[in-house]
């Protein structure tokens, strides 16, 4: 069903999917897991963002028997707000909130694509209510992005991340978020509770080396798997829905 998630005053749009009311008895709880998407592409691609992560939610939701909520970001779909790096982390952290909030649900799992595995990465170190994190085509940090903050900020308007002629106000604290925000510092803080990665072999975006990076800074206590002849949608390959759904059904 449709829902909207409060973040610091911003409405966003989000999408809460439940399992089949023929799964389970009365009274039953349930593992939530919040799936977070990853940065538009292409001209106008804000507007379209995250617009089939329902269907993903409701095949998770039937198949591994979850409480699955997907969101807009800000300034992403129908989502309020402009992006900033902080703020989506905020976004998520307030989606957290929201489905350990949910009757029935008694944890949360975090799932992500791309930017979203990443922040989802973040989120899980800081945050020790977070049972554990699945992460596809992650950077390890957002070093690109911070080395040239004003042609990143031009790009984020060309996309439509970022609306509001007058934002941001503070461009200085905008850009340092881009190099203060770092997965890899993070990720070493989520283990022992589980850690899947997932990686196209053939990622042209995001080097698969980003991924052994991120297993390095665990010290190795990931789940890493990198697939054969994959690219960067690893949200539409089936192979990468089969790794998530198993690990799901491995999560106690």
């Amino acid at each position: 069903m449709d829902t909207a998630i409060d973040s610091g005053g911003l409405r966003l749009r989000g999408y809460l999917a439940r399992p089949p009311a023929t799964s389970g008895g009365p009274g039953l709880t349930r593992h939530g897991l919040v799936v977070c998407h990853g940065f538009p592409s292409g001209p106008g691609g804000a507007a379209t963002a995250a617009r089939t992560y329902p269907h993903l939610a409701d095949r998770i939701a039937a198949d591994a028997g979850w409480v699955v909520l997907t969101f807009n970001f800000r300034g992403t779909g129908e989502s309020e707000g402009d992006f900033s790096l902080g703020g989506w982390v905020a976004d998520l952290r307030a989606a957290v909130d929201y489905l350990l909030e949910v009757t029935d649900v008694d944890g949360v799992w975090l799932c992500g694509f791309s930017t979203g595995g990443s922040l989802a990465l973040c989120a899980a170190g800081e945050d020790e209510r977070v049972g554990g994190v699945a992460s596809f085509s992650a950077p390890a940090d957002f070093d690109a992005w911070a080395a040239d903050p004003k042609r990143f900020a031009h790009h984020a308007r060309t996309i439509g991340v970022v609306r509001d002629q007058a934002f941001p106000r503070d461009p200085a604290a905008w850009a340092r978020e881009l190099s203060d925000i770092r997965p890899i510092a993070l990720i070493g803080k989520v283990p022992p509770r589980p850690v899947l990665l997932v990686h196209g072999a053939e990622d042209d975006d995001v080097s698969v080396m980003d991924a052994r990076a991120l297993a390095d800074a665990a010290e190795g206590q990931v789940e890493l798997r990198v697939l054969s002849g994959a690219g960067s949608r690893l949200r539409h390959d089936p192979r990468a829905i089969a790794v998530l759904l198993g690990w799901l059904d491995r999560q106690s």
